[in-house]
């Protein structure tokens, strides 16, 4: 080939690459815009090696979050969950009804005699009835105050929930750990508390001839240095149907009160008096299995129902036993 030949050819190769060259050349995807698949769906990679779904309009992604935030908003109180049950009304239609929220403690419709009072001792307008729940709450005391408790504050409610005694109890032993953010326990209110010896005789009236319901109750028994008779406790904690929901443990009451009740407590700090109608309204929701374990464990309570005839009949017995023993001898 002649040299003129191949200067033509190399001139007319440049005259082509230099056309190539001026058309917009393909551009690469950057790893800021890269969409890699993960479970069948598109996800946006941004900075930082995060992934997060692309944000949609539709119509179902806005309609999910929203509705499952509701349905937790919609759990009520205790309190307006007991009076729905005496009534037989929906809580939701009670609240609408009287213009207040479901997690008020102020129960709708309820005379203002019967309004909780914090710290009010023993309550003047109402009955305690025949079955009263208790709660307690503690402090952390002495040098170890991770493991050793003191009472701060004691609640009693009746059947219907209604507030039968409340007060803050001034612990024996220095504090050392209010536990505030659960307790709800703090300097301030433990300077209008009663001795603990005040308490005491006031919740021992209260306990007599009483069926006594409550969690975990030993513990609250425990705290205010009070025995009960067996007989007459009904605890929740211990209920069969109830430690089934905890795969046979003891489960706890803010469990129970979701799973059972449907209503959200011990949120943050705790009310010893919602928790006391948890425990009351859970002991109702299952009176007729407790009365039926009761039964047989204990049998019928003849001294309650037969008391005096009882007495005679003790009585009749050891005189007949006298009279066998004269005849011996």
């Amino acid at each position: 080939m002649e040299l003129n030949d191949l200067s033509s050819n190399w001139k007319r190769l440049q005259r082509t690459l230099k056309a190539d060259t001026t058309k917009p050349a393909k551009r690469k995807a950057s790893e800021s815009v890269l969409q890699p698949q993960r479970n069948g769906v598109k996800y946006r990679k941004i900075a930082g090696d995060s992934i997060r779904p692309p944000n949609t309009n539709s119509e179902r992604s806005q309609r999910m979050g929203p509705r499952w935030s509701r349905i937790e908003d919609e759990k009520p109180s205790t309190s307006l969950a007991l009076w729905a049950e005496d009534h037989d009304i929906p809580a939701k239609d009670l609240a609408a009804a009287y213009g207040t929220s479901l997690k008020s403690t102020s129960i709708p419709g309820k005379d203002t005699t019967t309004v909780d009072k914090i710290n009010e001792g023993l309550s003047r307008t109402v009955e305690a009835g025949k079955f009263i729940a208790i709660d307690c709450e503690m402090v952390g005391v002495g040098p170890t105050p991770d493991t050793d408790s003191a009472l701060a504050r004691i609640s009693i409610v009746n059947y219907h929930g209604h507030q039968v005694y409340d007060s803050f109890v001034q612990p024996k032993e220095a504090v050392t750990d209010y536990r505030t953010f659960v307790s709800g326990i703090t300097p301030l209110l433990l300077q209008s508390a009663r001795p603990l010896e005040a308490v005491q005789a006031d919740v021992a009236k209260l306990f007599d001839g009483k069926i006594l319901v409550g969690h975990a109750i030993k513990h609250d028994l425990e705290a205010l240095l009070l025995g009960h008779s067996k007989r007459d406790i009904r605890d929740t904690s211990r209920h069969p149907a109830f430690r089934r929901l905890a795969g046979g443990r003891t489960p706890s009451l803010k469990k129970l009160a979701r799973e059972v009740l449907g209503v959200d407590i011990q949120g943050g700090q705790h009310s010893s008096i919602e928790d006391a109608r948890a425990t009351m309204l859970l002991f109702r929701k299952e009176k007729e299995a407790f009365d039926n374990d009761h039964m047989k464990k204990f049998g019928p309570d003849h001294r309650r129902m037969n008391g005096v005839a009882d007495n005679e009949g003790q009585k009749s017995n050891h005189s007949k036993k006298k009279k066998k023993k004269k005849v011996r001898k």
